[in-house]
């Protein structure tokens, strides 16, 4: 359809989905096609790849530019959070074009019929996955077994060629899965750390804040890091203590080293220097407090990440993985964080992985500092 700002259309060399603005230009504006939009959407089930904070968003913006109520679901299906929480990071990003990407679907084309279908062939691959992972936990087959009875339960269901590429998928993936199994992890390999900085890899001259465009101009300053958004490693925090009195929102409290210290001290001051959240009327939160004396060691707050799906149940997509007490990982031993787990973390050492998130949210601003995962130490208790 036609966007009321023909500019809203960038150089079409900028896009991926062949949409120009001489493709634009004989298309109806929103309000002819409005009638269309809401029948097809109100009171059905919707389903899409982050719709909650972006799709839904973009249908309530353009029904309230042409003065008229937006559809309302009957429930929403947001595989963002759903494949986040069941799947994990493993994909990168867990954008669309990453999952498709990570199971050789081909390029995300950005045009509504053809992200669909992507959409749920990435739901297929991902429940695959889950599946075999279930049910070969504790088991070691060869990849060659798996490949040979996932043949067998397709003969003659489907045509031979899909056969073949259902098989050859499944078959790499098992076969990834049983390296994983058998294959002890050292918790600081690459392997679980990919895309966290360590502590002694930062230079803080390579620290800054970019501001990146969202929807209707919407701005977030995101901190970056040679060129990557910084997230941070660091391995053997304490916990000081968990806190799950305000749920659904959890959060552990850690001892910090000198090393990281200066590291959150340089994006606190930096934040503060440069982001507009600093120099609103909301308070500023140090990210580094310190309890007793000056004398004591620093600590912080790592926010448990969550994501509310339907209005009111909580998703957390932090990953909890235990060292045993020769302080290897087996990589399948990852689980997703409960409040009643996190409780005994208390009096422990986690690895943890985090991201910086800069905040305003009722007259507070500061820096939030999301767990993405905890490795932890072997438990007291089990000793």
């Amino acid at each position: 359809m036609r966007p009321a700002d023909l500019d809203a259309v960038p150089d079409p060399t900028a896009r991926c989905n062949g949409i120009t603005r001489d493709t634009v230009v004989a298309a109806p504006p929103f309000r002819d096609v409005a009638d269309n939009v809401y029948d097809s959407l109100h009171g059905r089930v919707w389903a899409g790849h982050n719709i909650v904070d972006f799709d839904s968003v973009i249908i309530r913006d353009a029904f309230a530019e042409i003065g008229r109520p937006p559809p309302e679901p009957k429930g929403m299906v947001d595989t963002l959070p759903l494949l986040t929480h069941w799947f994990g990071p493993r994909a990168g990003d867990m954008k669309l074009a990453s999952l498709a990407n990570y199971f050789g679907l081909g390029k995300q084309r950005h045009r509504s019929l053809d992200d669909v279908k992507m959409n749920i062939d990435v739901v297929k691959n991902c429940a695959t996955v889950l599946f075999l992972e279930e049910s070969l936990r504790g088991v070691v087959p060869t990849p060659q077994n798996m490949l040979a009875d996932a043949t067998i339960r397709t003969q003659g269901t489907s045509d031979p060629a899909t056969n073949r590429d259902y098989n050859e998928l499944v078959g790499s993936h098992v076969e990834e899965m049983m390296i994983d199994t058998t294959k002890q992890m050292d918790a600081r390999s690459s392997g679980g750390s990919s895309g966290f900085v360590e502590l002694d890899d930062v230079s803080t001259e390579s620290i800054e804040i970019k501001v990146v465009v969202l929807h209707r101009s919407r701005l977030r300053r995101i901190f970056h890091h040679k060129g990557a958004q910084l997230q941070l490693s660091c391995p053997g925090l304490e916990v000081r203590w968990v806190s799950t009195q305000f749920q659904p929102n959890l959060s552990i409290v850690v001892d910090i080293p000198d090393n990281l210290s200066k590291v959150l001290e340089f994006c606190d001051n930096l934040a503060q220097s440069e982001s507009p959240e600093a120099r609103s009327n909301s308070t500023w939160k140090p990210i580094i407090k310190r309890y007793g004396n000056a004398t004591t060691r620093p600590t912080v707050r790592l926010k448990i990440a969550m994501t509310i799906v339907n209005g009111n149940t909580a998703m957390y997509s932090t990953q909890i993985c235990q060292k045993d007490c020769n302080g290897v990982i087996p990589k399948l031993a990852s689980r997703k964080v409960d409040a009643a787990e996190l409780e005994s973390l208390q009096g422990n050492k986690v690895d943890a992985f985090f991201s910086l998130e800069i905040y305003d949210y009722k007259a507070k601003a500061g820096i939030l500092l999301v767990a993405k995962r905890l490795d932890v130490h072997f438990l007291r208790d089990q000793a």
